[in-house]
């Protein structure tokens, strides 16, 4: 995810004693999650131990360390590729693993049947439900090579809410202290397990000159390089605030063994915060949250586990679940999200980014205790891809369900053209149920946008009122500036923050200030970023919106019909057809960026969006639009849909053709079409809810039609008088900037859409509430933030009955 400079990532472990003496209270999976004893597996991964230990099998002490841990256990001091088993409270097998060539194991994922594998070097572990070690007592650990068998003693396995008493976070309140006149500090955070986090703190003056409004950045780039700073990072140390960049584990010089969004890397976040907030520099002893994108996402994950001194997060450019965006709507994302995992794997090997490498040359002797542990990193691309229908522990990193904890203000934004993330996040705006405060800002976009002034004026506002407790007033040094160092990140002359929005109040009425900023509406709208006369791709935006909530309670619906000519009708028509295009595998991979290639930071993109050939995808395009009209929220296309071979991945476009003769790309949904079922308990409104499950999934019928709603994720798009809205349903791909895709099915097979009558398609969306008045516009193409564009093109439908 968004990356403007070096990244990187890490591992290690402490004692089981400190573990059980430092944590109290338990915690455990739900029943449904835990996986049952099984058969043995047969094949590659086959092994000849017997599903359950001998009771009275004679074993020795072991000399191998065990280090118990949120979900996991890591086992060192074995004999290389000799074979080790974890065991529950009840003589169970649960899986076997071969130490690496270190004599280490990890054990946090359990196959579907009791298999035997090889861990070490990006091992492959067979799984379709991604079983993790669940929470309890009573483990152990057996070496099965040793003659005897040595047992370790049983030990207990920690839960996302077994956190540790105030006193082991108390014991680390002088650690992170930089000396003197000095203003940073290199070192280490120690977690509820033993493992230590690599941190690097930055104060805005000495130590004994605090105590300073205080955030954290936390994630697996590299937060803790001490010799670069993190945009988050950067950006607040220049505001006058106290940071603190701290990589997870197995990242950086970080212990332990990486994971992607695990809970042990969760509840890490809580010890994290409840160390920093403790050091005698912070001020009132609680700390905010910062960052976009991968610390933006983990933002959301530690407070979701309530620490108590953490103030207030502002999460940027955010995912909603790790198994969607892998399998957005079912379908593989071999794009940007693959490359991601790929990256994560590389930089979180040993020697996988030059700056560990130069802390160890320097003599940091526990980064360099932390590096063999790597070997224990899994393959996880692999390991997602084999999750090919939607596991029901994903929920236990389903961002959208876990939201609904988070007990502390919350400031997030995100753009729904984001070629990154995605705009699944706008999903789950509705759940922050317990947050105090909540501000959402959405825009046309693209990833690193949250970070444009028109964003960061609202930012610092809200980090003033709950991590500084000060009225928000920008000096004008930091005015001053702040246009030069837009101008270096973005490429752009003449940006700055807005102006102060409390004037009004005096600088002893913070508390009337605050309660004015609580009693604005929770979400904020802004429209035609990018379009502006003198700079094409300007962070300007011509207009915006305010709601209470998302989407808006009050929001209307509109549908648009599929019609004969390819036209889009605003009535349902009576006269029944089909039409017809074919799979194009080919597409999948294709994405809408031309010569120059993905440009991150580029006031515009270089766009090569080429359309579908004939017969390749079907497009409806509706009458020019009467009056304006502003289309926005969730959405869906109904389709009626038949295919000859059981199941196929579709994508439907939403986009705009203006009076000009330009085409913007607005949104696009994907369905694998097994996947159909809806599921009202996860719907609402016009969003349509799935599981993903393998329960759930069901291959088209033969020789017949069947309805499948494709879920259009959440957008805000004005249409005026004038414009059309297009409406394309084909194979995947072409319409997207950093993902692409793997399309089931052959080449050339038909995929048949039914329209009007018995069998109507359309397409469903909302219409936005209290806009009333939408200002002219003519936007260049490219000039609007994350939209592709290109001069439109009318296509021809294929009828089905003339393929």
């Amino acid at each position: 995810m968004f990356d403007l400079r070096g990244r990187s990532w890490t591992a290690a472990v402490m004692a089981a004693a400190l573990v059980l003496s430092a944590c109290s209270g338990s915690s455990s999976n739900s029943d449904d999650a835990t996986p049952p004893v099984r058969k043995k597996a047969t094949g590659e991964f086959a092994t000849d131990l017997p599903l359950t230990v001998d009771p009275d099998e004679v074993t020795t002490k072991a000399t191998f360390t065990i280090s118990p841990g949120t979900e996991q256990v890591t086992v060192q001091g074995l004999e290389p590729k000799s074979r080790t088993s974890l065991v529950d409270a009840e003589g169970n097998r649960l899986v076997v693993l071969k130490a690496d060539k270190f004599g280490q194991a990890n054990f946090a994922y359990l196959p579907d049947e009791l298999a035997e594998f090889q861990t070490g070097a990006k091992a492959k572990l067979p799984t379709s439900q991604g079983y993790t070690v669940e929470a309890g007592e009573g483990y152990t650990v057996r070496a099965d090579d040793a003659d005897p068998v040595q047992a370790s003693d049983p030990f207990t396995i920690l839960g996302r809410d077994d956190h540790p008493d105030a006193a082991f976070f108390d014991e680390q309140s002088e650690t992170l202290v930089p000396e003197g006149d000095e203003t940073k500090l290199f070192g280490y955070v120690t977690t509820r397990d033993g493992v230590q986090l690599s941190v690097t703190v930055r104060l805005p003056g000495p130590a004994d000159q605090g105590p300073y409004p205080t955030v954290v950045e936390y994630s697996g780039y590299g937060p803790s390089n001490p010799g670069s700073t993190e945009p988050g990072t950067m950006i607040a140390g220049l505001l006058g605030y106290a940071t603190v960049g701290v990589n997870m584990r197995g990242s950086g010089c970080s212990g332990g063994v990486f994971d992607v969004f695990n809970t042990a890397q969760q509840v890490d976040g809580y010890d994290v915060i409840e160390a920093v907030a403790r050091q005698p520099w912070v001020k009132g002893n609680k700390v905010g949250m910062v960052g976009l994108s991968y610390s933006g996402i983990t933002q959301l994950y530690v407070a979701a586990t309530n620490p108590p001194s953490l103030s207030a997060i502002t999460p940027l450019s955010v995912i909603t679940d790790p198994w969607v965006q892998q399998w957005p709507g079912g379908v593989y994302n071999g794009g940007f999200t693959k490359q991601w995992l790929a990256e994560r794997d590389k930089q979180s090997s040993a020697g996988g980014t030059s700056w560990v490498a130069k802390q160890i040359e320097d003599g940091d002797d526990i980064c360099a205790s932390h590096i063999d542990l790597r070997e224990q990193n899994l393959d996880f691309e692999y390991f997602g891809r084999s999750l090919e229908r939607r596991p029901e522990l994903a929920d236990e990193r389903d961002l959208s369900l876990l939201v609904k904890n988070i007990d502390v203000p919350v400031y997030l934004t995100g753009a729904w053209q984001d070629e990154q993330t995605g705009p699944q996040f706008a999903d789950m705006l509705g759940n922050f149920d317990n947050a105090p405060v909540t501000r959402f800002t959405m825009f046309n976009g693209r990833h690193p946008d949250g970070y444009l002034p028109l964003n960061l004026s609202r930012w610092y506002e809200f980090l003033e009122f709950y991590v500084d407790g000060e009225m928000p007033r920008l000096s004008d040094g930091i005015r001053a500036a702040a246009p030069s160092v837009f101008e270096d990140e973005f490429g752009m002359p003449g940006l700055s923050f807005e102006p102060d929005r409390f004037t009004e109040f005096t600088d002893d009425q913070f508390d009337e200030a605050k309660a004015a900023y609580e009693a604005q509406p929770d979400v904020r709208v802004l429209f035609d970023v990018g379009a502006a006369d003198d700079l094409p791709g300007s962070p300007n935006h011509s207009f915006e919106a305010d709601y209470a909530e998302w989407p808006p309670a009050d929001l209307g619906e509109r549908s648009f019909w599929f019609d004969a000519d390819g036209k889009l009708a605003d009535e349902k028509p009576d006269a029944e057809g089909i039409d017809s295009f074919t799979n194009d595998p080919k597409s999948g991979p294709v994405t809408f960026f031309g010569k120059k290639g993905y440009q991150l930071m580029s006031p515009t993109w270089d766009f090569n969006w080429v359309d579908f050939d004939d017969g390749d995808a079907v497009a409806y395009v509706s009458a020019p639009m009467s009056e304006d009209v502003v289309i926005g929220g969730p959405g869906y296309a109904e389709l009626e849909v038949e295919i000859p071979d059981g199941d196929a991945n579709v994508q439907v476009s939403v986009s705009l053709i203006d009076a000009a003769g330009t085409e913007w790309h607005i949104t696009s949904g994907l369905l694998r079409l097994s996947d159909r079922k809806v599921n009202e308990d996860l719907s609402d409104g016009l969003r349509i809810g799935r599981t993903f499950t393998e329960e759930d999934a069901a291959d088209m019928p033969t020789g017949d039609f069947d309805t499948a709603k494709v879920a259009l994720p959440s957008f805000a798009q004005a249409f005026r008088a004038g414009d059309r809205i297009k409406v394309t349903v084909s194979s995947p791909g072409r319409d997207f900037g950093a993902w692409s895709f793997e399309t089931i099915g052959d080449e050339g097979t038909p995929r048949d859409i039914a329209r009007g009558g018995a069998k109507a398609s359309r397409l469903v969306v909302g219409v936005l509430p209290g806009i009333d008045e939408v200002p002219p516009l003519v936007a260049d193409c490219p000039s609007l933030r994350g939209q592709a564009c290109r001069s439109y093109e009318p296509r021809t439908n294929v009828a089905a009955s003339d393929r």
